[in-house]
């Protein structure tokens, strides 16, 4: 610790000249680390000495909100005369991190209508502050020459209408140009483009890259690094539907230094970052929660917990983002600050799993903003489990529904928020059996109804909603023998409603069930009708089913009143298959075999929506395979009805623009050929005038005859100075008879 004026030997002599003091920056001397507890608070209203108290205490209120400080440590000065504070305050906080925590929360925040606070750390303004360190004299900021940026969103101009893929091989990450007839053409290809794997935004915007320091987004017609975003370790990345905001998670806490030019000290032991794309800078940093259950097994081994992904969960309009702490409340924070909404957590007493609404739920009736999501909670005690839908911001549960006999719930919402399906598993009184229901909410209708679908043999194990539609695919299957080696057989059912009156959604019932199956897997098309079940990451079993929901051939008379006609369109196969994905217009769909999930035949085949095979390419080290999103509509729903009525004739352009590929590609074909039977007919004339020329000096006379000059052995192997070899071939006819057969 340096000496105070008092321990100074008043005996020596100290030398006060400043000439020789080296005042640069090499030697400025750091605070000390008690000041870093401390924030200076700008902006507050001049009060008298009367009202001083009250304004401190008024003040508390916010401060003690982010940490732990009390009255005696805000300090307030008075101007000289004593009568009026200054209109700044000092606050010490127990701790930097804390203080930190001031800075971020209440920084521009508004004290009252009149007063909007500034809040920084006291070392800040030291630091920043100091004398020399603020040129005194304004001068005019310089404005940087124009640069135009590259656009973004390039690729949705292509005149083909073409979409784009990214394809993850060996080291190397390519971007293609789907093509239906010919290889895809290649975009860009980089090697170590990524160091684990890539992921598109969900508009298509940024390609996602991984690496060790943390994630970069790359975009525009070069694929340059848009932004870069430090989080030492990420294993995993998430946006905001709208793309404006990022969460990046690292399974180790960050170790974060004093003086990262990105990241603060507030950062530290944190898993999870909140980031504004736009600026590129973190909005708020939360830690890995503990899920419930022993930690470790009974012989004392580490018990690897599965985290739920992802842990935040985004409003559809990206206005909140909340995260669940299993059996005890959610979470909501207000984005863009990050603040909880109300300040308080939404309790709900053994809250299992919650789900958002995908699009704006437009209830009936009702006209304030609203967003919703669905939750359930199991059985308590004698207490039904519990499935609830609560509003927000205003927080009113708007309907819920008891549950007995509950095992698991699943929550399923519909892409328009019209439907939300809870897939309850229920176990019997004896718990020896399982069985599975359906229980549909009907959002947009007045007082939220709720359907219930049961019947269902065995349990099911998927479920999916057809996109902007009312029909649904699940799978069942039969329960597991203990000790079998092959898993049971499944059955594939397809739903859809009733027909009703107006624009009413009838019931929903059966259309067909397709048993004795091995599928596991649902994939609709992004614009719904088409839907393909399949069997993936399975060794025995590999099959693709193409469905139609709405084909145009006779209906069956049992299914007259149904607002469906099923149809298998088609069959594939594609051994080792682990991924399926439709390009966001709903044409093509590609199945891949990943050497991240087994090592055989890895690759990927390209399919049209009815199953037609167009290209099946092996890859060794394939790993990844990604259509490029697209992002919604600009279109009205009367412009997309117009353009479905006058489909055939946009169909003539796209097929005369195939065409013209087509005759471009077979134009190649045509001239290669004709290019080898030029040489062919030059190579021809050659020889018959070597023949010509070596029969006039045998002294022979008349014209080769085509037999004889189609077995000349070629000169060019025989070499000159080397005898050429005719070989002639007569036929001559032995016997010939006839035989009648009765």
């Amino acid at each position: 610790m340096a000496p105070s004026f008092e321990q100074l030997d008043p005996e020596t002599e100290y030398d006060d000249g400043e000439e020789d003091i080296d005042y640069s920056e090499q030697y400025d001397v750091r605070m000390e680390e008690g000041l870093d507890t401390f924030i200076v608070i700008d902006g507050l209203p001049k009060v008298p000495p009367g009202s001083k108290d009250k304004l401190v205490k008024f003040l508390l209120r916010k401060l003690t909100s982010v940490g732990k400080t009390k009255e005696e440590n805000v300090f307030m000065p008075m101007n000289e005369a004593g009568d009026m504070s200054e209109g700044f305050a000092f606050v010490e906080y127990e701790t930097s991190a804390q203080a930190a925590a001031a800075v971020k929360a209440l920084h521009a925040t508004a004290l009252d209508k009149k007063h909007t606070i500034a809040v920084n750390k006291l070392t800040d303004i030291e630091r920043y502050g100091r004398e020399g360190r603020i040129d005194e004299t304004y001068k005019a900021p310089e404005m940087p020459p124009f640069e135009e940026k590259e656009h973004l969103r390039w690729w949705l101009g292509d005149h083909e209408g073409r979409d784009q893929f990214v394809m993850y091989k060996g080291d190397n990450v390519g971007v293609y140009w789907n093509e239906a007839t010919t290889a895809p053409e290649a975009i860009v290809d980089r090697q170590h483009w990524t160091e684990s794997f890539v992921q598109w935004s969900p508009k298509g915007t940024y390609l996602t890259s991984m690496h060790t320091q943390g994630v970069q987004l790359w975009g525009g017609q070069n694929w340059s690094r848009q932004k870069r975003f430090m989080h030492p370790g990420v294993n995993l990345v998430d946006f905001s539907p709208d793309e404006r905001y990022l969460t990046t998670w690292s399974h180790r806490a960050m170790e974060i230094q004093e003086g990262n030019p990105v990241l603060s000290v507030e950062e530290d032991g944190k898993n999870y970052i909140i980031w504004d794309v736009a600026t590129g800078k973190p909005l708020r940093s939360f830690v890995t929660l503990d899920l419930p259950g022993p930690s470790v097994d009974p012989e004392g081994n580490p018990i690897k917990k599965k985290i739920q992904w992802p842990a935040f969960k985004w409003s559809a309009d990206a206005k909140y983002v909340a995260r669940m702490t299993q059996g005890q409340h959610i979470s909501v924070y207000e984005l863009p600050r990050m603040n909880l909404m109300d300040k308080v957590s939404v309790k709900i007493e053994g809250v299992m799993d919650f789900e958002w609404c995908p699009a704006n739920p437009q209830r009936d009736n009702v006209r304030d903003y609203e967003q919703l999501f669905c939750y359930w909670t199991p059985e308590m005690g004698s207490n039904p489990a519990k499935v609830g839908l609560m509003s927000i911001p205003s927080k009113e549960i708007v309907r819920t529904r008891n549950l007995f006999n509950v095992s698991d719930a699943k929550l399923h919402w519909q892409s328009d928020s019209s439907f939300v399906c809870v897939k309850v598993d229920r176990h019997s009184k004896s718990k020896k059996s399982m069985a599975t229901n359906l229980e549909i909410f009907r959002v947009r209708e007045k007082g939220v109804p709720v359907e219930v679908v049961d019947g269902l043999l065995g349990t099911v194990i998927n479920f999916a909603w057809e996109p902007h539609g009312d029909r649904f695919v699940l799978i069942t299957a039969g329960e597991m023998v203990a000790g079998a080696a092959v898993s049971p057989k499944t059955a594939v059912s397809f739903f859809c409603p009733e027909k009703a009156k107006g624009n009413a959604v009838g019931n929903f019932k059966l259309i067909r069930t397709v048993d004795k199956k091995n599928n596991n897997a649902i994939h609709w098309s992004p614009n719904g009708r088409f839907v393909i079940v399949a069997t993936i990451l399975n060794q025995q079993s590999f099959d693709l089913d193409f469905w139609d929901f709405d084909f145009e051939g006779e209906k069956e008379e049992k299914e007259r009143d149904l607002t469906a006609n099923l149809q298998l369109m088609g069959t594939a196969d594609h051994y080792g298959v682990t991924d399926v994905e439709w390009d966001p217009s709903g044409r093509f769909v590609a199945s891949s075999a990943s050497v991240w999930k087994h090592r055989m035949e890895n690759g990927y085949h390209l399919y049209t929506f009815s199953g037609h095979l167009l290209r099946e390419e092996p890859l060794e080290g394939f790993k990844q395979w990604l259509w490029r999103p697209r992002p919604e509509r600009l279109l009205s729903k009367d412009e997309m009805k117009n353009v479905r009525k006058n489909l055939r004739e946009y169909s003539k352009q796209f097929e005369e623009t195939d065409q013209a590929k087509k005759s471009s590609a077979n134009k190649a074909v045509v001239e290669s050929r004709r290019r080898m039977l030029e040489e062919w007919l030059a190579w021809r004339e050659r020889t018959e005038e070597d023949l010509r020329v070596e029969r006039e000096d045998y002294g022979l006379r008349g014209e080769i005859s085509e037999e004889r000059l189609a077995l000349v052995v070629e000169e060019d192997e025989a070499g000159e100075g080397k005898e050429k070899v005719v070989e002639e071939i007569f036929e001559e006819i032995l016997e010939e008879s006839e035989e009648v057969l009765e």
